[in-house]
């Protein structure tokens, strides 16, 4: 891909969620999603595969299919209140159709077979993007409806994402997969929390977005695309090692480090609001996700020691311009608990 077409493609990705996130207005937040479905696509199909053209394909019809959804009930909601303002969504038929059309867009269950799918064909620099930077515009569009959405179909919508993330991440061995199982079962807790509380929402989302960056540029360093390439950390970088660990662990939400955090506010906010059988089913189904984490985790420590003959040639990764990212994205991931009662201020 030439550095032109590059940065149109880039900069039509950021434009599209701008929008997005500045409208009033359907029609204007429905031209941001498709902008950015429309730029989104050649990334996903640019290393010219089979399996990138079926995963950029799937990405395709998924999303048009939900942005479709989406102008139909706004267009119901304005023939019905005569208004187009997203605020202002009372018709409950309109209000439905959009909460399953933004849970289609985030991969949301029962409609999220389509992300680990999208994610195993495209490159890890692909998934990240679309595990995090895509996430921002359907959130957005949830934070300003919040009100008007049914809060039974949000609260069953994230219990059963939690769940299918637990469950479905047990069986895997690919981490891109891994990693969408995980997306699935953090946006089940956001969505979960925003019928309650907006502003647990929002650091739920920021700390998603920072961990989740942390962990792929940590597989991308270290070009670990199954579990079996995690064993090889140590050898080509023993920092790596306990940073990745870490950083998947604060993922997991072990206390004390950062992903601890927002799991400990929404379950005290459920708890405050008489919703402990939600709390209990969604602790649970944490502990499904922890396995997976734990085991990916705990494949690093099965390696060899770097003095032995058979890895003294695997010392081949330098550090390069990506590396002070890395490295901050992943402390912040690893350290940012001690500001929790700052943040909550």
């Amino acid at each position: 891909m030439s550095p032109t077409v590059f940065m149109i493609i880039m900069s039509s990705l950021a434009t599209g969620t701008i929008i997005t996130l500045s409208s009033h207005h359907w029609l204007l937040a429905c031209i941001g999603l498709e902008i950015n479905t429309m730029a989104m696509i050649p990334i996903i199909s640019s290393t010219h595969n089979p399996r990138s053209t079926e995963a950029a394909t799937k990405y395709f019809l998924t999303q048009a299919a939900a942005s479709a959804t989406i102008l139909f009930s706004s267009m119901t909601n304005a023939w019905h209140s005569g208004t187009w303002d997203i605020t202002n969504t009372s018709f409950t038929p309109s209000h439905t159709l959009l909460t399953m059309a933004l849970a289609m867009k985030l991969g949301l269950a029962p409609a999220h077979f389509w992300l680990p799918e999208v994610l195993q064909g495209s490159t890890m620099i692909t998934a990240l993007i679309v595990t995090t930077w895509q996430k921002l515009a359907p959130m957005a569009l949830i934070y300003l409806t919040v009100n008007n959405l049914s809060t039974t179909v949000l609260i069953l919508t994230g219990l059963l994402s939690t769940m299918v993330g637990g469950w479905g991440g047990l069986n895997q061995t690919q981490t891109r997969k891994i990693m969408a199982y995980s997306s699935i079962a953090h946006l089940g807790w956001m969505i979960t929390i925003s019928s309650v509380m907006t502003n647990i929402l929002v650091i739920s989302l920021i700390m998603y977005l920072v961990m989740t960056t942390a962990a792929f540029c940590l597989l991308i360093f270290s070009k670990s695309k199954t579990i079996q390439d995690t064993m090889t950390t140590w050898p080509l970088s023993p920092m790596l090692t306990p940073m990745m660990m870490l950083t998947l662990l604060s993922l997991a939400g072990m206390p004390p480090l950062t992903g601890f955090m927002p799991k400990w506010l929404i379950m005290k906010e459920l708890v405050t609001q008489n919703l402990i059988p939600t709390a209990v089913i969604m602790m649970l189904s944490a502990l499904l996700s922890l396995f997976f984490y734990l085991r990916l985790a705990y494949s690093m420590t099965l390696t060899l020691s770097p003095n032995s003959a058979q890895t003294k040639l695997k010392w081949r990764l330098k550090p390069n311009f990506t590396t002070p990212l890395m490295m901050a994205a992943s402390m912040a991931s690893i350290l940012l608990l001690p500001m929790t009662p700052l943040m909550l201020l």
